[in-house]
């Protein structure tokens, strides 16, 4: 073949592949043109949010499926989420989040959250957790070391048989019902937020899963349980916890925890009155209050994501450091202290345990300043009770 006819057909072939980039530009729809109104596009590419900046040099980024999009673009999920952000329909939320599916992004300036949702998940997960857990091993930890060093306090002189009533059966009621509400709460809701990390490897999902269910519906029902007695006993002991001078010496000597005799003190002592007014009123009402929120229990209030959000925080928080502070109280009214569980079990302690914790109080009582049994004259003390000095 000659050179001028090779020369020929190549320019033949040239203008033949010019005609067709030509014609299909032609064919093909304007850049400005809507999806929907292009012929020959699907409905459901039709309806599938414009491409992202960059999105163009993406082989057929429109026509990828959620497999093929993974090969190209590895963890790109955005698509998804934008599709499901314009869904419209119902949601449980009140006004103004009704018909919401997703929390709505927000720009935190400074920080690395697009969204009070993820703040939320990252607060809970990277510090209330693992914060949390500790703080509940160190209370049981130190409590434990305590006792080995310590040891239990036991009673300096020995019993004398006579017997004084400390508690009444009403209070002891409520506060049993409030310790009993207060243990079922803090099983379950160490389980709910721990429970992952040392019970679903030895139980498995399944079984976990149905546990955790049935706490959650405990948690659920004993809540309203708890906040109830908590009321009660805040009104019945707020007046013997009243702070007074003499709270000062006791804290200065550390209630004689360390050796050097228990300072005197009136029913109850500076440690308690820290314990009622920290514990049981502050981190137990926060407790008891973000607890009712959490159920959709308190009237008329805006249930949106973000209230719940902080409800959940409040709640995690408070429950947190009431439990390890309850931890010490428990630790100290039995078997941290010889006598203390009787007057929580029987009402009733003896006079020598009396005279050694609270000699103040023994001696409002010899005087006759306080009865010695107020639980009424039909009630009877398994011994004979103090009677006043004369």
């Amino acid at each position: 073949m000659s050179r001028s006819l090779m020369q020929g057909l190549r320019a033949v072939m040239f203008a033949a592949g010019l005609g067709l980039a030509l014609c299909g530009g032609a064919l093909a729809a304007p850049a400005n043109v809507p999806a929907a109104d292009q012929p020959g596009v699907p409905a459901q590419l039709a309806q599938q949010p414009a491409a992202p900046p960059g999105a163009d040099t993406l082989p057929g980024y429109l026509q990828q499926n959620n497999g093929e999009r993974e090969k190209v673009q590895p963890g790109n999920n955005a698509p998804m989420w934008r599709s499901i952000k314009q869904q419209a329909g119902f949601t449980s939320l009140p006004y103004p989040e009704a018909g919401v599916l997703i929390q709505p992004q927000t720009a935190y300036p400074g920080s690395a959250f697009t969204s009070a949702g993820e703040a939320w998940r990252q607060t809970r997960n990277l510090l209330l957790i693992p914060v949390g857990g500790w703080i509940l091993i160190l209370a049981v930890v130190g409590i434990g070391v305590f006792y080995f060093v310590r040891g239990q306090i036991r009673l300096a002189h020995p019993r004398t048989g006579r017997k004084i009533e400390r508690f009444t059966p009403f209070e002891r009621f409520f506060h049993w019902l409030l310790a009993f509400a207060f243990v079922a709460l803090a099983v379950s809701g160490i389980v709910i937020m721990f429970g992952k990390f040392f019970l679903l490897p030895i139980l498995g999902a399944a079984l976990f899963g149905w546990l955790t269910f049935a706490l959650k519906t405990l948690h659920n029902f004993v809540g309203p349980l708890f906040a109830l007695s908590l009321v009660v006993v805040l009104l019945t002991f707020i007046r013997d916890n009243l702070p007074s001078k003499v709270d000062w010496a006791w804290l200065a000597k550390g209630g004689g925890l360390f050796g050097g005799g228990e300072p005197p003190s009136a029913r109850f002592n500076a440690g308690e009155k820290i314990w009622f007014w920290v514990g049981v009123l502050f981190f137990g009402l926060l407790a008891a209050a973000s607890g009712l929120v959490l159920d959709r229990l308190v009237p008329n209030f805006p249930y949106t994501r973000g209230a719940m959000q902080v409800a959940e925080i409040v709640h995690a928080t408070s429950t947190i450091l009431l439990m390890a502070m309850a931890f010490g109280h428990i630790y100290i009214g039995t078997i941290g202290t010889e006598g203390a569980l009787d007057g929580m079990r029987s009402g009733y302690v003896d006079e020598s345990w009396a005279k050694q914790h609270h000699a103040l109080w023994l001696q409002d009582i010899d005087s006759g300043k306080i009865p010695a049994q107020r639980s009424g004259a039909g009630a009877q003390p398994p011994l004979p009770v103090a009677k006043p000095k004369a």
